[in-house]
């Protein structure tokens, strides 16, 4: 659970509309499809006080039942309940997340209707009930939780800090601790037949568990002194309750051996990378390009702004977007980039571009560079030359294509405050018709040869994926 430190003016008349609004979302979200729902309430008070709005948002992950996310709301609910008066609360639990505040955290097309789900004959009295039951409990809950956090502290005061202290907002399940041994045999001793590939964090192979399940096994190449220890051990907890349907899953790790190792669900179709460069290229059609895309920013609008810590991926490229069965994107190697020395900013300052379509961390011949291309073809009003040729041009629109090349030039911007933020940009990949509301900025990395920065870049790479030939970084 996390308050803001900020007092609603009308204290009173701000907490009962919260504590309604909460009340809501805790009884209609497991009725839901998907489990999510957002949703705002008026506060009524004073009028001189001006007009004052509760937004609230509750979600359950999918793969929980709706007995299970009902039990977790329950939690949620019972902890976010000592926020009010403050004007922002937000409440985690294994498996569920609910937050309110006085200021909108999502557009009004994103609300969902849930009155049809409060219809019950007994809702009113079910709602008072949990409402009272709630009240009448803090006091207790409190003492309870006042208990338990003063023996955890006092246990573990001679323990050094973790960095950040990332986890002491709210208690979160840690992932499933293997054995050195278990994983080296599921791999066959990490035999080169078994290798997947590897990246900047280190070598993924295939393996097999007793239980003949399927995952992916990362060795990281990260040192192993007692503080990146600390470090990794923390940033695991994190990463494996970070749930997504655009994630990849983090299943469990291992640190009592020669490596430190990360267990991941396995992607059978692999990255992107083998469709966009390698021998499956241009077997992925316009359709499957698009929800690629859109998956795409969807995780990452999730990891910079809907999860409780704020997750930079840092090195986003084609080869850290896997598919699943049905060609779904899921990202990986997200959160990281934070286990990396706190000198290091990113995973690579070389300037990266395109010889034609493969992406290398060389100069790139200015004329092939892919981002100056996309420019000089939006100047000139012909965006759809960018796409690759082995698309069937009854595919797609040439409106469609302006919208995605748009939308990426927009993200490559100088300055940031004109740049779109990843739930922006879910919003306009989602409309119909021009996104250009106001002219677009060229990207001074056009104009340099200098090291580019990979944040800036990684953007940009992220609107035009799948449609074209993309730069790596």
């Amino acid at each position: 659970m996390i308050c803001g430190n900020k007092t609603a003016p009308e204290p009173s008349a701000f907490a009962a509309t919260v504590l309604d609004l909460l009340a809501d979302l805790q009884v209609a979200t497991p009725k839901i499809n998907g489990y999510f729902a957002a949703t705002k309430k008026e506060v009524v008070g004073d009028a001189s006080a001006g007009n004052t709005t509760v937004y609230g948002v509750a979600q359950c992950i999918e793969t929980i039942t709706e007995s299970g996310c009902r039990d977790c709301m329950q939690v949620a609910n019972t902890d976010i309940q000592r926020c009010p008066p403050n004007t922002d609360g937000r409440a985690m639990d294994v498996g569920c997340f609910l937050r309110y505040s006085d200021s909108p955290f999502f557009a009004d097309n994103e609300t969902v209707d849930i009155a049809p789900f409060l219809r019950t004959p007994s809702n009113s009295s079910r709602r008072n009930g949990i409402i009272g039951g709630v009240v009448g409990g803090a006091a207790l809950l409190f003492l309870v939780i006042a208990l338990l956090v003063w023996f955890k502290r006092w246990t573990t005061s001679k323990d050094l800090p973790i960095r950040g202290d990332i986890l002491g907002a709210t208690e979160l399940r840690g992932p499933i601790n293997y054995k050195y041994k278990d994983l080296s045999a599921a791999t066959n001793k990490f035999s080169h037949q078994n290798k997947l590939g590897e990246g900047g964090f280190g070598e993924v192979y295939k393996g097999v568990l007793k239980n003949e399940k399927i995952v992916a096994i990362k060795k990281l190449t990260i040192t192993q002194s007692q503080r990146a220890k600390l470090d990794y051990e923390s940033e695991v907890k994190l990463i494996s309750n970070v749930h997504h349907r655009n994630l990849i899953r983090l299943l469990g790790c291992c640190n009592k051996g020669p490596e430190l190792l990360l267990v991941y669900e396995y992607m059978k179709n692999s990255s992107l990378d083998k469709y966009i460069f390698g021998e499956r290229r241009g077997s992925l059609n316009w359709k499957q390009r698009c929800d690629i895309i859109l998956g795409t920013a969807r995780g990452l609008s999730y990891l910079h702004e809907e999860f409780h810590v704020c997750i930079i991926h840092r090195d986003i490229k084609s080869s850290n977007i896997l598919l699943d069965d049905d060609f779904q994107p899921k990202i990986a190697d997200f959160g990281l980039a934070r286990l990396l020395p706190q000198d290091k900013s990113h995973l690579s300052t070389k300037f990266a571009g395109t010889f034609g379509q493969k992406s290398h961390d060389t100069t790139p011949d200015p004329d092939a560079f892919l981002l100056k291309k996309a420019w000089t073809l939006y100047e000139k009003n012909m965006h759809q030359e960018l796409v690759e040729e082995s698309l069937d041009g009854n595919e797609y629109e040439a409106e469609e294509v302006k919208r995605m090349v748009e939308i990426g030039l927009m993200c490559t911007q100088s300055a940031a405050a004109l740049r779109p933020s990843m739930s922006q940009v879910v919003v306009m990949l989602k409309s119909r018709g021009s996104t250009e509301t106001r002219p677009i900025t060229k990207p001074t990395i056009i104009d340099s040869a200098a090291e580019a920065s990979t944040s800036t870049a990684s953007s940009a790479s992220l609107a035009t994926l799948s449609i074209t030939q993309i730069s790596s970084r």
